[in-house]
């Protein structure tokens, strides 16, 4: 099978594809043959920025080709999605059984990718947030994968004003068609009228701006990978406060609650209320290609990988 790898951190360019051995599913694990792989901002900054490389994982899609010892509620033909820890990027990839779940009839495998990851991270992030109808919600990397959820969860969820800030000005005919109220960008000072919570999946230089841009009482929640400072005195004046979010944690501690938002996330794609936007589609070979569209911050929605193109 093919697979993509790297042996040296660094830019798109490290990324190589080679023939390995189709891996065997151990205990609990499903192999799946990939129809759709995701890409993320944290497997580019694994590349760029990692401690030593090592497999790059993600979203999968595909259809269940063996199970491991100890499977129940899975079985061969199965249409799955899920996250994959280990090499994601090739056309067979292994997931625990636990993170799996199945693909409606009705969907696709590139809408699972689109969805469910970014899906269940916009909801968590904005849920997090403790919102109330009648607040403003700010949303950076707004035309991101998960920004663009997290946008509409904010709208569905009846908030009174919804900012999208962005990196460019030409994303924001895109943005305002997904709901946004207002559009900032992020070299703007300040970034419009204070908001009640500011969700942010960027870090880094971002937070100064983002925590200067709460309200009163006002909530940051942090999901990013891009870590960062934050001032205390910055918040010591708003009385504002610092929520940080991590989807594992959900799946870990309340599975209950994550299955709920999983069912959720379909019912909400099958009535048009989440509208997962598709950035690019692209061969598994050109994976260094996609990797390039993320970091250059030109992706409009999630770009995915096409294992089979």
């Amino acid at each position: 099978m093919r697979r993509v790898r790297y042996e040296v951190n660094g830019g798109p360019e490290v990324l190589f594809t080679e023939e390995a051995p189709v891996p065997e599913p151990g205990p609990g694990e499903l192999l799946v043959r990939t129809e759709a792989v995701g890409v993320t901002l944290p497997a580019v900054r694994k590349v760029r920025e990692g401690a030593e490389p090592g497999p790059l994982g993600g979203e999968i899609a595909g259809t269940v080709a063996a199970v491991g010892e100890g499977v129940t509620g899975f079985a061969v033909g199965d249409r799955v999605t899920g996250l994959c820890f280990s090499h994601a990027y090739a056309e067979l990839a292994l997931i625990h059984h636990a993170m799996a779940s199945r693909i409606p009839d009705r969907a696709t495998a590139v809408d699972a990718v689109a969805l469910v990851r970014s899906g269940l991270v916009a909801r968590g992030a904005y849920e997090a947030g403790r919102p109330h109808p009648s607040d403003a919600v700010l949303i950076t990397a707004a035309a991101s994968a998960v920004g663009t959820l997290a946008l509409q969860y904010a709208k569905a969820g009846g908030a009174s004003r919804v900012v999208a800030a962005i990196g460019s000005a030409d994303k924001a005919e895109f943005v305002r068609a997904l709901g946004a109220d207002e559009v900032v960008l992020y070299g703007d000072e300040p970034w419009g009228d204070p908001a009640d919570i500011v969700i942010d999946g960027v870090g880094g230089e971002l937070l100064g701006p983002a925590v200067r841009a709460l309200a009163p009482g006002g909530r940051l929640v942090a999901f990013s990978s891009g870590g960062g400072t934050i001032d205390a005195y910055e918040l010591l004046v708003r009385g504002a406060s610092v929520i940080g979010f991590q989807m594992a944690a959900i799946a870990r501690s309340k599975p209950e609650v994550y299955a709920r938002w999983l069912d959720d996330l379909w019912e909400f794609h099958r009535d048009n209320t989440l509208r997962p936007r598709v950035s690019a589609e692209i061969p598994l070979a050109e994976a260094a290609r996609a990797h390039e569209i993320i970091e250059s911050r030109r992706n409009l929605g999630k770009v995915v990988l096409l294992p089979r193109g």
